[in-house]
């Protein structure tokens, strides 16, 4: 990966979104092509912090856009990814599966510490509608439930009722990351590297959120 840095464009009318590819978690949008790269660019200090709680190999290399999604990306305008890179579709391998699931733990640990750290009461603006810690919090574990089902993770009621359903499902989350080939993906769900990637993301996007509020 040394060299360079894969960027996948996916762009709506009125907001567009540039992933890095090979780092789930690590996307940023803007008005056009070129400041959402930028985005991406700038938050890179940040994102290091989760590449070293995963204890990954740094990131290097140099932003490319190697991938657009062809066609409007209708998710973008409502300030969310939904579009999967044709790069993503293929097997995952062993090695891959590992290392993505890191990266994703890396995410929630840093999630987790950050919401715990913060106040209740966040200061209010147009991002995240106004949500106070414990909203955001509730909002992201009732998003990761439906992310896991369109990943074929089925429901386990027995998980839900638990005392601890979120860490339970993302333990299950995680393995499955580890282990691609025992997903069974459902018609029109999400292959594992995107999901880890709209995962991360979501996630990230809220930790830092919470961050930029407190």
């Amino acid at each position: 990966m040394d060299g360079q840095i894969k960027v996948f464009i996916e762009a709506g009318r009125r907001r567009v979104f540039a992933s890095a590819l090979d780092w789930p978690g690590w996307a940023r949008s803007g008005k056009s092509e070129e400041s959402a790269v930028a985005a991406l660019a700038d938050y890179l200090p940040r994102y290091r912090v989760i590449v070293g709680l995963a204890g990954v190999p740094p990131v290097r290399g140099e932003l490319v856009i190697t991938e657009r999604h062809q066609g409007l990306a209708k998710n973008a305008d409502f300030g969310a990814l939904g579009e999967v890179a044709a790069s993503e579709t293929g097997p995952v391998a062993a090695v891959e599966g590992e290392r993505t699931a890191a990266l994703l733990e890396a995410a929630w640990a840093a999630f987790d510490a950050g919401s715990l750290a913060a106040p209740a009461e966040l200061r209010k603006g147009p991002r995240g509608g106004g949500r106070d810690t414990a909203q955001i919090v509730e909002h992201v574990a009732g998003a990761e439930a439906m992310y896991a089902r369109k990943m074929g993770l089925p429901r386990d009621k027995a998980e839900e009722s638990g005392q601890e359903p979120t860490a339970a499902l993302r333990r299950r989350i995680s393995a499955a990351l580890r282990a691609p080939g025992s997903i069974d993906i459902p018609p029109k769900g999400w292959p594992p590297r995107y999901a880890a990637r709209r995962m991360a993301w979501h996630v990230l996007d809220h930790l830092w959120e919470i961050e930029d509020k407190s």
